[in-house]
């Protein structure tokens, strides 16, 4: 859980909030702006047939009623990250991000 919760971390200070949601469950009262992550996929790097190291690939979904916020810009020039798609829905703006950490 060490490296999952350096990475609640490091998006809870470019938020510059707290509202930052690891699989939130139903029941969670979501506030906006916020980020929300789940991990999405383990890949592995193999060495002789065997897997050498395991790299989380987190699935990051800024939401934010601003569509100019900063956040996404900031999300985006992480290492390691690409952005996948932006959506909106319920008049909230949705950029979802591709982060192996």
């Amino acid at each position: 859980m060490g490296l999952r919760r350096d990475l609640q971390d490091l998006l809870v200070e470019i938020l510059d909030s707290d509202h930052v949601y690891f699989q939130p469950p139903n029941n969670v009262t979501i506030q906006y702006p916020c980020i929300v992550y789940n991990r999405e996929l383990i890949v592995p790097t193999w060495a002789e047939n065997k897997p050498y190291s395991l790299d989380n690939r987190y699935l990051v979904t800024v939401i934010d009623r601003d569509p100019e916020s900063e956040v996404p810009d900031k999300i985006a020039a992480l290492p390691k990250c690409v952005h996948d798609r932006f959506f909106t829905a319920d008049n909230l703006n949705h950029n979802v991000f591709k982060l192996f950490f």
